[in-house]
């Protein structure tokens, strides 16, 4: 049988300072996540950034759960890009209090609560997934928020989906949705040098149900 190199997926986060979070820091009626946000176990920051975000995050963990080939050691292949504390696995849970302290931090490479943390884990997870590894990314590469943070903590090339250039969030959320539908994972190609921006490519047919 071939031997596939491992490969983790970076998912680039939720807003934190919109209609959908205010409903989460101050809900008018305690939906599941809320209800799980406010309790001292806390709910899943992946559960918690699907809610933010809706399809494209749900997209997003979809299609990075499916797909992802973590290597030996780690008990993840995906990690969600967070404002101040790095890389975490959609599994861990957060409180309302941590919740509030990720809210306290703007994702911006000058801002060291959101560079070293970032830097930090990313550096550890090259290091885990050894010279043959691929880090994805599933995120915008138009915008260096992050991008620039990882390029300079990842030897191994930064990959991601070039589908995704042109397209809203939307799009993107519904392509990753489709692709684990057909089992069908999408091609990779390396952040540094892609094209940034594209034609909007035509609408996704209907998912089939």
């Amino acid at each position: 049988m071939p031997s596939f190199p491992p490969r983790v997926f970076l998912l680039s986060p939720a807003r934190l300072d919109g209609k959908r979070a205010h409903l989460l820091f101050h809900p008018v009626t305690m939906f599941p996540v809320a209800r799980a946000l406010h309790s001292t176990a806390g709910a899943p920051i992946g559960e918690i950034f699907t809610f933010l975000s809706g399809l494209y995050f749900r997209g997003k963990l979809a299609y990075a759960e499916a797909f992802a080939r973590p290597p030996q050691g780690l008990n993840s292949g995906v990690f969600v890009i967070t404002p101040n504390r790095g890389l975490l696995a959609p599994s861990v849970r957060m409180t309302l209090d941590d919740l509030a302290r990720l809210a306290r931090t703007n994702i911006d490479p000058s801002a060291m609560e959101f560079r070293k943390p970032l830097q930090q884990d990313a550096n550890a997870l090259a290091q885990a997934l050894g010279p043959l590894g691929q880090p994805v990314l599933l995120g915008s590469i138009a915008t260096r928020k992050y991008v620039d943070v990882l390029l300079s903590s990842f030897p191994q090339e930064l990959l991601f989906p070039p589908e995704f250039v042109g397209r809203g969030d939307m799009s993107r959320g519904g392509l990753l949705l489709r692709a684990v539908d057909a089992n069908l994972e999408l091609g990779y190609v390396p952040v540094r040098g892609a094209t940034l921006r594209g034609v909007r490519p035509p609408k996704l047919p209907p998912r089939s149900t």
